[in-house]
């Protein structure tokens, strides 16, 4: 069976031990975790995880079934109508051809976020199959180091 690629947004009231909890219920069940990232709602006594994970239909439910148990769960958002953004730093030496770069960085809302004498620094935020284009395309500039964050998503409605 094909493996679907899916984001779950979970509300949590903030406490002790919740990504545990949460990073816990994945590796129990043999579930794999892409990329979670967590942040506080501001003015709020919640954080927000966003979980980008993949498996079969019926694995996906299981996982929303069992973060939907979790006791500090407060909502789990299945909704796939959702902005989702992932950013990309990476780090290039400025030795060589820097020729197209400022058209890379338009075409992936990308900036120069920070330069030195021998390198820049580039930022690309956009869709997750857009970021991994864009590493693949930055790849002739001959990185010397990339971080790419995992997605952060919200709801359109």
């Amino acid at each position: 069976m094909n493996s679907i690629r899916k984001v779950i947004s979970v509300i949590v009231i903030n406490e002790d031990g919740v990504l545990s909890r949460i990073s816990g219920l994945f590796a129990g069940r043999g579930y794999n975790i892409e990329s979670l990232t967590v942040a506080p709602i501001p003015e709020t006594e919640y954080s927000r995880f966003t979980i980008v994970t993949n498996g079969s239909p019926r694995v996906l439910e299981q996982i929303t079934k069992q973060l939907h148990k979790l006791i500090p769960t407060y909502k789990v958002i299945e909704t796939q109508d959702v902005v989702e953004k992932e950013m990309a730093l990476v780090k290039i030496p400025l030795e060589g051809n820097l020729s197209g770069l400022d058209a890379i960085l338009k075409g992936y809302n990308g900036i120069v976020a920070n330069s030195t004498d021998d390198s820049l620094i580039l930022m690309a935020v956009d869709d997750s199959n857009r970021i991994s284009n864009f590493l693949k395309i930055i790849k002739k500039f001959k990185p010397s180091e990339v971080v790419r964050g995992g997605s952060v998503s919200m709801e359109k409605s």
